[in-house]
């Protein structure tokens, strides 16, 4: 049986949001369906993502999509490491809406 363990950590939206993600895939996800990429926190709900993208931007956010991207196995010499586990959200604004930074 599962059982639910309660979260403490409280985050502000600039912790929440670390970086915006520019890619050509997301330039282009930006142009055509108004839909921008950030890096966020690993622990990080979508509640707390949508809060601070709106609080951060001053825009108003739709859906957010969240993907969790693991780490991918690197060597150095001769010792193997990981890189690290990251977390991808990708949110939709209104259509009155646009970021400017892309």
């Amino acid at each position: 049986m599962a059982t639910v363990v309660e979260r403490k950590l409280v985050l502000t939206p600039y912790q929440v949001v670390v970086r915006p993600l520019v890619s050509e895939k997301g330039v282009h996800q930006a142009t055509r369906h108004n839909r921008y990429a950030f890096e966020v926190h690993p622990q990080a709900t979508k509640d707390e993502i949508k809060a601070a993208v709106e609080e951060l931007f001053n825009v108003k956010v739709i859906a957010v999509a969240t993907q969790t991207r693991k780490g991918k196995a690197r060597r150095s010499r001769f010792k193997m490491g990981y890189t690290k586990t990251w977390k991808r959200a990708i949110v939709k604004l209104s259509p009155e809406h646009k970021l400017e930074f892309f």
